[in-house]
């Protein structure tokens, strides 16, 4: 969905979208759209058709022990899945509705943190964008009556005029103070380490609680009572991140795939939190107790974040301040949770085709993932809790089995080209059966997600492939196109020489071998 030109047209656009995804979510068959379940009945009847007219080919002899290898990798990473389903069903059904019990009488006896610090970073956001995301906040500041500061880390006074005005306008009869801290080094870790340094100037006591959240998330009804209550109702809850909805003016299929993915999101936030941890405290928007503010640990990690690397020495993390802050409880055994009644909206503005975003973003979220996924396994389950822990090793052991499946199908082609149709139902059908289970977790059925989700899965792994060879390279072009790891020395050139070759004799190994073993190649040809 294109914006409109006019900034009076965009406003008007956002305020109805915005009014339209704050209304109570249908449920049920209910929220099956005619368009979607006809597309679902012609999907289901084309699967059928193919299983029934074309020849199974998964047992062919000269095949059978590539199907073994799909099946069995299959029916590993639904089984995942499944597990994930069952344990966000648990948490959501019979853990979570007492936890809002317990949270709202704590909250309707009249208890309210003592005061509340929202962290916010903002760098050339559309005016559009702030104001909504500023009324948000004042909003339920007036309605919830808690003393507030609001300390806004900035880049220039573009970001500050808009704020300071709409403030001055709509905010005059809140009790709530405005600070703007202008950063004077580069970054977004820079400038949250501003802020925290500022908080503690100002005397932040230990159980006041601290928002952080990004320039462009706009809170939806009631946050910051279903957030804040949390804490008064389980003195041990030291952290805490909410659900999250996307609005993208861009490419439809863009809006899909990021509707998808926070569909994902869901369901694996609520499994998570059934161990009392998540995996990540999203930078969209996470509430903390201030203890955790006030250890210069704490800062330094958000500011200085770094790795230690054999190959590239080493080097600071530009994003993925959410994943150092997660780190940093995590290693404390903090107990942490997910909110799924309380939601914020990330407006999204993509130009383009958004294949290039899509691309861009995978290289960020999968780099932060594999910068802290090491050190974070190297914690132990007894830190992280067993399951968390092997949720982080397998998000490094899941982005090579996804490559075996397409891999061995088009090798396939040099033994039975017509295999390849059989793998093709295979991937539709089993996207299709998973994306059933994904859409209890979305508004509104899409019946692209299927054939997206796969796509989303074969350039995640490849793109982890290639940055777990290049840790060190970083792109982010939302803060000022940051960017890391792109030296030109010698020094660096050998480096990014030494990491390509061990990409391609890894990737070539790894071909190789699933080529010998579906008989394409003769392994002795090779050894000798």
């Amino acid at each position: 969905m294109q914006a409109p030109d006019t900034v009076q047209g965009f406003e008007k656009h956002l305020d109805g979208w915005l009014d339209g995804l704050s209304s109570p979510a249908k449920q049920g068959l209910a929220k099956w759209p005619t368009k979607q379940r006809i597309l679902l009945a012609c999907l289901l009847a084309s699967l059928i058709t193919a299983l029934v007219f074309l020849p199974n080919r998964f047992f062919d002899p000269d095949l059978l022990h590539v199907s073994l290898v799909l099946g069995v990798l299959g029916l590993w990473r639904f089984g995942w899945w499944f597990t994930h389903s069952i344990r966000a069903a648990i948490y959501g059904r019979l853990i979570w509705p007492g936890m809002r019990r317990r949270a709202d009488r704590v909250w309707q006896s009249g208890w309210r943190p003592r005061r509340l610090h929202i962290q916010m970073t903002t760098y050339y956001e559309d005016p559009a964008i702030t104001r909504r995301v500023i009324g948000s906040i004042i909003g339920q500041i007036r309605r919830e009556g808690i003393p507030t500061t609001l300390w806004i880390g900035t880049g220039s006074s573009y970001d500050e005029t808009i704020i300071t005005e709409f403030a001055r306008t709509h905010g005059a009869d809140v009790d709530a103070q405005l600070v703007f801290l202008r950063q004077n080094q580069p970054g977004k870790r820079m400038a949250i380490g501003m802020v925290l340094r500022a908080m503690n100037r100002a005397g932040i006591q230990p159980d006041d609680l601290v928002i952080f959240m990004d320039g462009d998330a706009v809170y939806g009804s009631d946050v910051l009572e279903k957030t804040c209550s949390m804490f008064g109702a389980d003195p041990n809850l030291q952290a805490l991140t909410t659900n999250e909805e996307v609005l993208c003016y861009g490419p439809d299929w863009i809006q899909s795939w990021l509707s998808m993915r926070f569909a994902q999101r869901r369901l694996a936030m609520q499994s998570h939190a059934l161990s009392k941890r998540v995996l990540t405290l999203t930078g969209r928007m996470s509430v903390f107790r201030a203890k955790h503010m006030i250890d210069e640990r704490f800062i330094r990690t958000i500011e200085a974040d770094h790795l230690d690397h054999w190959l590239w020495g080493r080097f600071r993390f530009l994003s993925g301040d959410d994943k150092s802050t997660w780190y940093h409880l995590l290693s404390r055994r903090s107990k942490m949770t997910y909110v799924p009644d309380a939601c914020v909206y990330t407006i999204e503005q993509i130009e383009g085709s958004g294949t290039g975003r899509m691309v861009q973003n995978f290289r960020r979220w999968s780099g932060n993932m594999l910068r802290n996924g090491a050190r974070a396994i190297a914690l132990g389950p007894g830190v992280c809790r067993p399951f968390i822990w092997w949720c982080v090793v397998d998000q490094r052991i899941a982005m090579w089995t996804m490559l075996v499946s397409p891999i061995m199908a088009l090798l396939s082609l040099f033994i039975e080209p017509a295999y390849i149709l059989n793998c093709l139902i295979w991937i539709v059908a089993s996207r299709t059966l998973l994306c059933l289970f994904l859409f209890r977790y979305a508004r509104e059925p899409d019946m692209s997600w299927p054939f997206i989700l796969y796509f989303n899965q074969i350039i995640n792994a490849g793109v982890k492939v290639f940055m777990v060879f290049h840790l060190s390279k970083q792109k982010w072009s939302n803060r000022g196109n940051q960017s890391a790891g792109d030296g030109t020395s010698l020094v660096d050139r050998l480096q990014n020489a030494c990491a390509k070759f061990q990409l391609v004799t890894t990737v070539t190994a790894f071909v190789t071998g699933l080529a010998i073993y579906i008989g394409l190649l003769d392994a002795s040809i090779i050894w000798n």
